[in-house]
């Protein structure tokens, strides 16, 4: 399906990858924040909008018929990295029980802000459905 990049001598890395190898039909998913899917937020609580924000993409990845194994890479977006640090254990929760124990390469970074002033986390994704 997909090859981990793990450089010999490199640190093993905690919650993501150095990179994936993957070939197939690739699914490039939109920047997706923690709102429902009638663009209402229903928590500001920073885990509740990290798990919607996770259930956002594995529904428009299952619209083609994809599922979070398929993930190859994510970039993730947060307003406050002190609110991210500290909620590591919350997110990390929400991640398996989402995303399962799937680690594709990752980017995290803070923001100055997000377009919807209520979001507190963005992220874009992209999958490949491996060739048959």
């Amino acid at each position: 399906m997909h090859t981990i990049l793990q450089p010999e001598g490199w640190a093993k890395p905690i919650g993501y990858a150095n990179g994936v190898e993957a070939r197939g039909r690739m699914i490039f998913v939109g920047g997706q924040i923690g709102w429902n899917g009638q663009n209402q937020f229903e928590t500001d609580d920073f885990v509740g909008q990290v798990r919607q924000t996770l259930e956002n993409v594995v529904a428009v990845l299952a619209e083609a018929g994809a599922e979070p194994k398929h993930i190859t890479s994510m970039t993730w977006y947060f307003t406050d990295k002190q609110e991210y640090l500290g909620n590591l254990k919350g997110i990390g929760q929400a991640y398996r029980e989402t995303i399962g124990r799937h680690y594709p390469a990752m980017a995290a970074m803070q923001v100055v802000a997000l377009v919807e002033d209520r979001a507190k986390i963005e992220i874009q994704a992209t999958a490949v459905i491996p060739d048959a």
